[in-house]
């Protein structure tokens, strides 16, 4: 729908408007009102190229949207129904758990392998583990390719499937050669359409899923499931969309708390959400509130940090790992409040 700056459009500014329109195989529907008029678009309003160049006609003020400006992952899409499988949970449905290490040191193998005993023992459905990190300054520790093959052999021993972080195309081969089960694209990559489209194609007819974070700076809801859509469009539908806190930081946490937009982004797209509690608030003591929170909201599951002495680890490690005792009670809660969620949800529904 076409709101125009004035009341109504001169008879000039009609014509034009409905040659930019022709141009796109639409049509334009003029409403007039008693006191101001609205002009409808008659076909495909989701061509972002039309909409740009209406939006830049001098006399519009701006365009509501009725159809959704995605095409695979609205709600209303083919894929309405889709469900992807983390361990033997299937989400949407279940509530599923993925947990370990922020970074996996390479100097102590035994500490993120005794991790991911302690998260299966916990209840877990899925082993994190960073190979490499995104870091804010070049010094910082940025990770090591070796530990691919701790990751690996942490699911040969638990059975459990692995989840790792990817920032360029030459580690999204690697991990795809290894039969990684999640590709993680980390919040300093949500937008780079590239490599989203490179992941997608890459994983195109897999069952490796692809963890999609929100950007730090994101905007609008609609940008982060069009992100997603970048990936759902070269073939690969197994995407889970992951609020992990956005900027400017909340004082007192690491980032502002976003597991509040589970809801929006239910109401617009299939795709399950998985909330990251432990970037979002940045320390231990809060993620267990945040975690239920996300719970609370109707998450799909939430990505946890957890390590067997917070302490002794690595990157984030001693500041926001929970230690799998309190993982344990994490995930006895959060399934309960995702159960009643559900009941809630089917009561709203039908009222």
């Amino acid at each position: 729908m076409i709101i125009p700056l004035h009341p109504r459009l001169s008879e000039a500014q009609e014509r034009e408007l409905t040659e930019v329109a022709a141009e796109f195989n639409v049509r334009i529907q003029p409403i007039h009102g008693a006191e101001r008029s609205i002009y409808a678009i008659l076909g495909d309003e989701t061509v972002q190229e039309l909409i740009t160049r209406i939006e830049g006609l001098p006399y519009i003020e701006r365009i509501d949207r009725i159809q959704s400006p995605f095409k695979l992952m609205a709600k209303e899409s083919k894929l309405s129904k889709h469900q992807i499988a983390v361990g033997k949970r299937m989400i949407p449905g279940d509530f599923c758990v993925i947990a370990g290490q922020c970074t996996i040191d390479p100097k102590n193998k035994n500490f993120f392998l005794e991790t991911s005993h302690a998260v299966k023992e916990a209840g877990a459905d899925m082993i994190r583990g960073g190979v490499w990190k995104p870091r804010t300054s070049p010094h910082s520790f940025q990770g090591d390719a070796r530990c691919l093959e701790f990751l690996l052999e942490a699911r040969e021993q638990t059975g459990l499937q692995i989840n790792t972080e990817v920032m360029d195309f030459e580690q999204a081969r690697i991990c795809i050669d290894a039969k990684v089960d999640c590709l993680q694209i980390g919040a300093r990559s949500a937008l780079n359409y590239r490599l989203l489209q490179e992941v997608g194609r890459l994983t195109k007819g897999t069952d490796i899923r692809v963890l999609l974070k929100r950007g730090m700076h994101m905007g609008p809801v609609s940008e982060f499931i069009l992100a997603g859509e970048y990936i759902v469009a070269q073939g690969n539908p197994n995407i889970m969309l992951c609020p992990r806190g956005t900027m400017p930081p909340l004082e007192g946490y690491r980032n502002h708390p976003d597991e509040s937009i589970t809801p929006l982004l239910k109401e617009k797209t299939w795709a399950p959400v998985v909330v990251d509690p432990s970037h979002s608030v940045g320390k231990a003591v809060f993620v267990p509130h945040a975690s239920l929170a996300a719970a609370a909201y109707g998450a799909d599951g939430i990505l946890i940090e957890t390590h067997c002495q917070p302490k002794k680890g690595v990157g984030d490690d001693p500041k926001q790992a929970v230690t799998p005792d309190m993982l344990g009670h994490i995930i006895r809660e959060c399934r309960e409040i995702h159960s009643r969620v559900q009941k809630i949800s089917k009561v709203a529904q039908g009222a």
